[in-house]
């Protein structure tokens, strides 16, 4: 029964009061505990005013009223009389002030002169307690005359002698010195005024009936303290520490007063539970508060303009200033830091963020690196805003320790480590280049072993964008490069992972390039071993259909199909890489030319007449290093500075940054480097994919050579990309022309797959067949069956033609002798003869 009672009544306390009786009950207990500190904060000042107040009343009564009593009152009562003279003498300050003895006291004589009141000039000295509590026992005595039960009471005129006037001075006068107990005990006064304890020994006494004690969500206090966080009201929000002054009242009451050391340890449990859950709390607030700021800051203006109701994008100000200030929180007798906890916690949770962004770009694939991005954007914006008013770690610092790359050795962070393996596992296998678009978008071909990724982490709005609404807003752009993989997202690689890790991710690529090179090595022997030994020209005679019949004739590779589509499958891995670093190449270029943009002034640099960048002063410094050097001069030069090494030391570091920025203008091409890199790579196995003819002319039969092995596959991907459903295309995309054109290109064997690729002649022998019928006579069945394939034929001209001008233009080899062809067709194959020396080439392969 008890149990089901205090249960009831704890939760009528929780839920009995609505939202604006807390708001009130706050407000009511933030002005009295305001006040309260503040009367006590200006005791010593008061206190002279106080007492002088206090002296003035009772000098003033006791010298004046009293004195006109004695004349007229009770100047035939003696016993009466005495008593006043007794308070007179007990309490009379006549020290400094024009007092009369007694007898001037008697009654005036007619056509006296009328009597004045003493003048006395007033003191900070107040009575004391003894003479206080003396007064109003004489009081009672002349008002009384020693009967405790006088009808009317005390101050009743029922049967008494003393006139109303005098007995309602007596009366005004006797509250009055109970009024001045008080007020002489001045901080004891304000002390007990301001004691709000009894609002938790209301619920203490819901607890005493040996029950256990119900949550603190029951608690007043807490419940005061968590309306004004979950309210989100900028005015209330300064008063949020206020409440706890209760526990703190409570518990003094229960040491001192009381002297219950149980009843004080159920406080401070209490106390310790709140306080921690409210510290939780506030910083949550703090973060979602910064949080959203920063999101609502960073979102689009146009987008924002374009919205109707754009107003609740905007966050509404919150003064937390005050409370991020406070280092000195009292509670129960001990002194608590709350900036440094609120610091404490906002590392915690900064870091947090931080892990949870990961996970969830773990979760995803490759293309979630805009969202990430923008999302450390927003984090990292939240940080700088809450840095102005707190003093927390550097957002670098966090963003290096959760990618585990603090150390200085340390290059393979876990971003591009993650990057590395979503790379690997899901986006060259399963991702397709779309070579129009400059994009890569996922095959519509489910993979025949589905990438196993963790499951998406679960958290708060917070950890996000702050509010629902910001959420929203922010993932309807992420959704706008969810879809595939392009310049956006080589943009947010970039500056995700820097110039520390992004060497360590191409290094990674290129040796995949090689590694792929190497396992694609036996299979391509494989499809040489079943080419027949001699393959020539397509004749005209049996038209397309005949020529593509001869084809499949010269291909007999219908047991390999599996060893077919490794090979198109990594020739394709390949391509998607030199693309990917294609795009890297030109996100390079474009921040390189912005740092450039942003360094040149300084290193004095200017274009020149012909475009090239120039010294603007020949042989002279830079204009950092000459500003330095100046202040460094007109220092130097005054007597009266008596320590220029400094200064010195400015000047050689400003000289040493002029160089080491001069030495990063001339930046190299990632696409070049790259494309060195395969070309290295292809030179084990050169003698094998590209063999030298006998005779020292092209040899028109040849079928061992790499671009044999890649026409054979080009054209029977092309016709089963028509005919198969789905599509090859939709498999592969443009990625393996890109592979195969560049493995083609930098074995030297451009002109021979130009000249001998069999859709090439296809299409050759279709332009001559299409120009020896005629219009009206025009086989229907051939336009209908083969056209489609022609025309992918076409594209896949179009489209090698463009991968070989690229190269062309990033890679030239004409100038290398072995890749030389003289005008009466003889070649000068690289097999043959030595490359020529270059710096890319030349650089050490892994494990070499």
């Amino acid at each position: 029964m008890n149990m089901n009672i205090v249960t009831l009544e704890a939760i009528v306390v929780r839920y009995n009061y609505s939202p604006e009786e807390r708001k009130a009950l706050v407000e009511l207990v933030s002005y009295i505990k305001s006040i309260g500190s503040m009367m006590q904060r200006c005791d010593t000042l008061v206190a002279d005013s106080l007492w002088e107040t206090i002296h003035a009343e009772v000098q003033d009564f006791v010298q004046n009223t009293l004195a006109t009593m004695l004349r007229t009152t009770f100047r035939k009562k003696k016993d009466l009389s005495r008593i006043l003279s007794d308070m007179r003498t007990l309490s009379a300050d006549w020290m400094a002030n024009t007092g009369r003895p007694e007898s001037d006291f008697q009654p005036l004589q007619h056509g006296g002169e009328e009597n004045k009141g003493n003048f006395f000039y007033p003191r900070p000295v107040a009575p004391t307690a003894a003479q206080v509590h003396c007064l109003q026992f004489l009081i009672y005595e002349v008002v009384s005359g020693g009967n405790l039960r006088k009808p009317g009471g005390l101050f009743g005129n029922n049967g008494s002698e003393i006139p109303v006037n005098d007995l309602k001075q007596l009366e005004t006068f006797f509250y009055k010195l109970s009024f001045f107990l008080h007020i002489l005990d001045y901080t004891e006064t304000v002390a007990n005024l301001v004691d709000l304890g009894f609002l938790w020994f209301r619920e203490f006494y819901l607890e005493s009936s040996r029950v256990i004690q119900f949550p603190i969500e029951c608690s007043l206090p807490w419940m005061l303290v968590d309306h004004v966080l979950e309210s989100q009201n900028a005015g209330l929000l300064e008063s949020v520490l206020i409440p706890f002054d209760v526990y703190n009242d409570s518990a003094q009451q229960a040491l001192v007063v009381l002297k219950q050391r149980f009843l004080y340890d159920e406080i401070e449990a209490e106390v310790d539970h709140c306080f921690d859950t409210f510290v939780l709390k506030l910083c949550e607030t703090i973060f979602t508060y910064y949080k959203s700021w920063a999101a609502s800051k960073l979102l689009d203006p146009s987008f924002l303009f374009s919205l109707d109701y754009g107003e609740k994008f905007c966050v509404q100000p919150m003064r937390f200033t005050s409370l991020l200030k406070m280092t000195r929180v009292k509670l129960l007798g001990r002194t608590i830091n709350l900036r440094g906890l609120i610091a404490e916690r906002m590392n915690k949770v900064f870091r947090e963020n931080i892990e949870f962004l990961f996970d969830r770009f773990e979760s995803q694939d490759l293309c979630a690196i805009v969202e990430l991005e923008k999302l450390l954007n927003i984090l990292q914006l939240a940080h700088e805003l809450l840095s102005r008013d707190l003093s927390i770690d550097a957002f670098s610092l966090m963003l290096n320790e959760m990618q585990e790359n603090i150390s200085l050795v340390s290059y393979s962070s876990r971003l591009a480590s993650q990057i590395w393996t979503e790379m690997q596992n899901d986006f060259l296998p399963n991702f397709t280049l779309c070579n129009t678009t400059q994009r890569f978008v996922r095959s519509a071909k489910v993979p025949p072993m589905p990438v196993q990724k963790p499951s998406v982490p679960f958290a708060k709005e917070n950890f996000y964008c702050g509010a629902q609404d910001l959420n929203a807003a922010h993932q309807s752009f992420a959704r706008l490069h969810s879809g595939f993989f392009g310049l956006p997202h080589m943009f947010s690689t970039v500056r995700l992972l820097g110039s520390r890790s992004l060497p360590w991710l191409i290094r990674a690529l290129l040796d995949h390039i090689s590694n792929k090179i190497t396992i694609l090595e036996p299979m391509i022997m494989g499809l040489q071993d079943i080419l027949p030994k001699s393959i020539g020209l397509l004749t005209f005679d049996g038209g397309v259909i005949g020529c593509l019949r001869l084809v499949k004739e010269h291909l007999n590779w219908g047991s390999k199909s599996e060893l077919k589509t490794e090979v198109l499958r990594g020739i394709k891995e390949i391509g998607s890489i030199l693309y990917w670093m294609g795009l890297l190449d030109i996100v390079l270029r474009e921040v390189d030319t912005m740092h450039f943009m942003q360094t040149a002034p300084w290193l004095g640099l200017i274009p020149g007449a012909d475009g090239q960048i120039v010294q603007c002063q020949e042989g002279g410094d830079g204009p950092l290093v000459t500003l330095f050097k100046s202040a460094t001069a007109a220092t130097v030069s005054n007597h009266g500075f008596l320590n220029p090494t400094s200064f010195y030391s400015m000047t050689k570091q400003a000289e040493a940054a002029d160089l080491l920025y001069k030495a990063n203008m001339n930046t190299g091409s990632v696409l070049e480097y790259a494309l060195a890199f395969t070309s290295a790579a292809l030179d084990r196995y050169c003698s094998k994919w590209s063999v030298a003819p006998k005779t020292g002319f092209i040899d028109i039969t040849t079928s061992k050579d790499f671009y044999r092995i890649f026409s054979g596959l080009q054209i029977e991907y092309l016709e089963e990309s028509v005919h198969v459903l789905p599509s090859n295309h939709e498999v592969l995309g443009d990625s393996v022309a890109w592979g195969g054109c560049t493995i083609i290109y930098l074995l030297g064997q451009q002109l021979h797959f130009e000249l001998f690729d069999f859709s090439y002649q296809v299409l050759n022998v279709a332009e001559v067949e299409a120009a020896s019928i005629t219009q009206t006579h025009k086989n229907a069945s051939f336009s209908q069956g083969w056209e489609a394939l022609l025309e992918a034929m076409k594209k896949a001209r179009r489209l090698n033609n463009h991968v070989f001008s690229m190269l062309k233009a990033r890679c030239p080899l004409e100038d290398k002798q072995a890749c030389a062809i003289k005008q009466s067709g003889a070649p000068l194959h690289r097999i043959k003869f030595e490359n020529t020396v270059s710096a890319f080439e030349t650089l050490p392969q892994k494990g070499s």
